[in-house]
């Protein structure tokens, strides 16, 4: 075993035995104590990747279910009793969140698998990509359309997008090593930026906006529907999404400025042939899941009620096999850790830990009244700094949300403008570098950017979606609140 690897599960067993050796801080309770070595661990296990993320978790999970079962009942001071049940840990498996992720990756599957995002992307170029900024805002226009249907930014952005540009960019003749400004290196960081930022428009286009809106659940006390979610990120999302491929397209201004868009449309189009039944028949299923996300309330239909529905419909009406769902190996990952990670938020929040961090935060932080939008601004520009220490945005989820959250109540943070702002910067915020998110790596690894270029362009573009945030999200989010629409 290289001493490497033995360093890091040195790192990650110290977590939890620390919390043996030494006793649990003034006011949490044991169990919460030992519970939160494990969370530690877990996340630094995240981080350093030793084993697959699925195993970390349910590893965590047995483990969690183990110290659980051998830990007598607590009375705390103030009179509650802290007992948790070994099922306990599991509630994230059964939470509707993970299986409305879960299922709404067999959209992705099926938008992948029958061809109909490519469609579309011909579509769009064939009406509206005649230049080189009209190819970044179709990038944009394809990618928010199909955006409530893909959990999967990786999906999106290196499944369907990067192939069809670096398509057009070959065709152009730009290649990463010949020409790669003619008009390769803006449609590939533009396809980037992009899929950072309809992220969070819904609650669907990104699959960690899940677990976060749970980590925040118990510290902020506020929840979302599909529809809320969309109506809160809409205003401060299509702002940046109508700035942002302009920008990306002066910091990396393409030599060629007009494109034969109709006969790149009429070749790509012609090579897929003409539209299939199975499409056609997605077509409709994604408009019904679409209309039954946003007036879900009015139909008395939960999000994770539709989700699960759509799986067995798609199946039903041939547009993808149960075999081609079984083979979408980055779903059932994601159901194994997204459900772990879950279940252990959820016993540290019975374990009152989170109340626990909230009174802490409070006792060290002391603002003064009129000052807690100006902590909240500080609080989503550290969001968004701390992202240059992450390549997961699982891992950073897990780690800072807590922290983030509880700094906030302590200093007196409205919940929506904190919560909404960091579910928000919890997407864009990927977009500083390279190696940000899932589909930074394959698209950056295409060899049109250059590292430099594609950090200045992150940096600008998380600034501007920061300035989106505080000036039209801030004002906006007040005005939902006072209609009783949050």
């Amino acid at each position: 075993m290289k001493v490497k690897n033995c360093l890091h599960y040195v790192i990650i067993l110290a977590c939890p035995i620390l919390t043996y050796l030494f006793s649990a801080p003034d006011g949490l309770s044991v169990i919460g104590w030992h519970l939160i070595g494990i969370y530690i661990g877990t996340i630094i296990a995240i981080i350093l990747k030793p084993f697959p993320q699925p195993v970390v978790l349910l590893t965590a999970v047995a483990v969690s279910g183990i110290i659980i079962a051998n830990t007598p009942a607590q009375v705390m001071a103030d009179g509650s009793i802290i007992h948790l049940s070994q099922k306990a840990v599991l509630d994230g498996y059964k939470s509707g969140t993970t299986w409305l992720v879960f299922a709404a990756f067999t959209l992705s599957t099926a938008f992948v698998t029958t061809g109909l995002g490519k469609r579309i992307a011909y579509k769009l170029i064939g009406s509206l990509g005649h230049t080189s900024l009209r190819l970044g805002y179709v990038n944009a226009l394809l990618d928010l359309i199909i955006s409530p249907a893909m959990p999967s930014i990786t999906a999106r952005g290196a499944g369907i997008m990067m192939p069809i540009m670096d398509s057009i960019a070959v065709t152009l003749g730009s290649t990463p090593k010949n020409h790669p400004k003619r008009i390769g290196q803006y449609l590939m960081v533009n396809t980037y930026m992009v899929v950072k930022t309809t992220g969070y428009i819904t609650f669907t286009a990104m699959a960690t906006n899940a677990v976060a809106l749970e980590f925040l659940k118990p510290i902020l006390h506020f929840d979302l529907t599909w529809t809320q979610w969309f109506m809160a990120a809409c205003a401060p999302g299509f702002a940046s999404l109508i700035i942002i491929p302009f920008v990306t397209y002066i910091l990396n201004k393409p030599e060629l400025k007009e494109i034969d868009n109709k006969t790149i449309a009429r070749d790509g189009l012609a090579a897929m042939g003409a539209m299939t039944k199975a499409e056609k028949s997605l077509l409709v299923i994604f408009f019904i899941a679409i209309l039954s996300w946003m007036f879900g309330a009015a139909l008395n239909l939960k999000s994770s009620t539709v989700a699960i529905a759509i799986m067995p419909l798609l199946v039903m009406t041939s547009v993808v096999t149960w075999d081609d769902l079984l083979a979408k190996k980055s779903a059932w990952s994601t159901l194994i850790w997204y459900g772990g990670l879950l279940g252990l938020a959820s016993v540290l929040k019975q374990a009152q830990f989170f109340i626990w961090l909230s009174d802490v935060m409070g006792q060290i932080i002391n603002v003064g009244d009129g000052h807690q939008t100006f902590v909240t601004i500080l609080i989503l520009v550290l969001s968004v700094a701390v992202r240059y220490f992450f390549a997961s945005g699982g891992a950073y989820t897990a780690s800072m949300f807590p922290v983030f959250a509880a700094v906030g109540v302590a200093a007196g943070a409205n919940p929506y403008d904190l919560g909404l702002g960091l579910l928000i910067t919890n997407c864009f915020g990927g977009a500083l570098t390279h190696y940000g998110s899932g589909p930074a790596a394959p698209i950056f690894g295409q060899g049109y950017n250059d590292m430099k270029s594609w950090w200045i362009t992150g940096g600008i573009v998380a600034i501007i979606s920061l300035l989106m945030i505080i000036f039209i999200g801030f004002p906006w989010w007040s005005l939902l609140e006072g209609m009783g629409v949050l």
